[in-house]
């Protein structure tokens, strides 16, 4: 019988660092999560104690939108890459989208999916697809273990038809009787094909053509329309990829009105504007597209004021192959972020720019809330997993994508300096990464967060109408 009072492991020397304070403390850990944290003389013996002196322990970061591309495009990465890069970022736990081949959609793809993930280093929520031919199978993958869904509103990699309005709605209804939150990709295609097709036609192929096509109108009017979807069924949404000061305003809005909506941006929006196009050519090419300088500064606002919630990645890996084309329509969206997301970040800390308490809460703290698992995940509590990254706030290094861990080998930040790095990952109290390098023997070590989620069903403003309304469409009786 094993003793309670004996940790496997205390970690001691370094600075803790919670959503809200920093403070000098030693964590103790066992069975994969805290046990106590406080001075090292009044923390239990441990089998084990690792010495983190000069640095900062924070919470694993949460990154709820990556795409591991497995199955049907692991050319370009896998559930084994994606998530070593995730430890190699300091991310432990992912949340990964569901256009792959086949997309997500059913129970059969879902399997599929959730047989790659295996091999993942660290803890994962999958997407299902809210699409408008899959409305049937939505409560089926409710039922096989999908943490979330994803609604496509424009155009992206896999060419999935966006959903009518309609269908939309018949989806949030199902979802929200629920509770998972839907993750919109927030653009309207009709908007964009009228654009690129009349920017085709006029011989437009250079990078900024790809810029005209997508106007900060179509995530705009996506944001308002999903925001009175989600009011009207009380659904709980989440806006992917805000690249616009404008869609702030309709977020912003649906907030003070009372619906569940959150947002994210990420480092992209944050760092590049127009120049981009000039500096890094096709390579900069993502959906929705990094904007002009002025959206740049609201961005930065909306982190300040708590209309953005949280930062993710929009990992999306492809070969260089894919991304390096003189016709910018021939461009593969995206870029590798996982991996470097934290870097990044850490760096504008050093700036100035945020506090490391606001790191914390914009990229583990307010993720794990919205998704529903905190104080499970995005904590740093006696009973929360024990999922850690240690940082050195000092560290210098270079982006260089010939290191990355993910098989994609190409970003827009080849060559920035950065200062702030992860050194160690820990999960659920395992190292994943230690002193920069992936510990072997965690493949497989990551599981599915849907069964610690708790999102209970909220109560729609509309409920009778609504709930009338799932009955005709599950075929459901009353």
């Amino acid at each position: 019988m094993t003793n309670p009072t004996i940790a496997d492991l205390v970690i001691s020397g370094a600075t803790v660092v919670t959503d809200a304070a920093s403070f000098d403390a030693a964590v103790a850990i066992k069975d994969g999560r805290i046990l106590a944290i406080g001075e090292e003389r009044a923390l239990p013996s441990a089998r084990e104690t690792f010495d983190a002196t000069g640095l900062h322990l924070l919470p694993g970061a949460i990154d709820v939108h990556v795409h591991f591309r497995e199955p049907g495009y692991t050319h370009k990465e896998d559930w084994q890459t994606g998530t070593a890069a995730a430890a190699m970022g300091g991310v432990t736990t992912v949340f990964e989208m569901p256009n792959v081949d086949p997309p997500t959609a059913t129970p059969e793809g879902l399997a599929l999916k959730q047989e790659a993930a295996k091999k993942a280093h660290v803890d994962y929520g999958l997407y299902g697809l809210l699409a408008e031919d899959n409305i049937d199978q939505l409560e089926a993958l409710i039922e096989g273990g999908v943490a979330g869904f994803k609604c496509f509103m424009g155009n992206t990699f896999g060419n999935l038809p966006s959903p009518s309005t309609g269908a939309m709605l018949e989806g949030f209804e199902i979802v929200a009787q629920h509770g998972l939150r839907i993750a919109l990709h927030a653009e309207t295609a009709s908007i964009m094909a009228r654009r690129e097709k009349r920017l085709q036609a006029a011989g437009r192929t250079d990078p900024l053509a790809h810029l005209a096509s997508r106007p900060a109108v179509v995530a705009v009017e996506a944001v308002s329309r999903a925001a009175i979807l989600a009011e009207w069924t009380g659904a709980r949404i989440h806006i992917l990829h805000i690249s616009s000061a404008d869609e702030l305003r309709p977020l912003r809005e649906a907030k003070l009105r009372g619906v569940d909506i959150t947002g994210e941006t990420c480092p992209h929006y944050l760092l590049f504007d127009e120049q981009a196009y000039a500096d890094h050519r096709s390579v900069i090419r993502v959906n929705p597209p990094v904007r002009e300088r002025h959206h740049q500064d609201g961005l930065w606002q909306g982190l300040y004021d708590g209309t953005i919630d949280m930062i993710a990645t929009d990992h999306a890996p492809h070969t260089p192959a894919e991304k390096l084309r003189n016709d910018i329509w021939t461009v593969d969206c995206g870029f590798p972020g996982v991996e470097t997301q934290m870097p990044l970040m850490l760096s504008q800390v050093h700036a100035g720019r945020l506090s490391l308490s606001d790191y914390v809460r914009l990229t583990s703290t307010k993720p794990a809330k919205a998704f529903g698992l905190y104080p499970a995940k995005g904590a740093l509590l006696p009973g929360s997993d024990a999922d850690i990254t240690l940082v050195d706030l000092n560290r210098e290094d270079t982006i260089a994508a010939a290191h990355f861990q993910s098989r994609s080998k190409i970003t827009p930040f080849e060559g920035m300096k950065v200062t702030g790095m992860p050194i160690h990952t820990l999960v659920r109290g395992r190292f994943i990464m230690k002193d920069r390098q992936i510990v072997g023997e965690s493949k497989g070590w990551g599981r599915s967060v849907h069964r610690i989620q708790r999102m209970p069903p909220p109560q729609p403003k509309n409920s009778d109408q609504t709930l009338a309304a799932v009955t005709r469409v599950s075929g459901r009786s009353r």
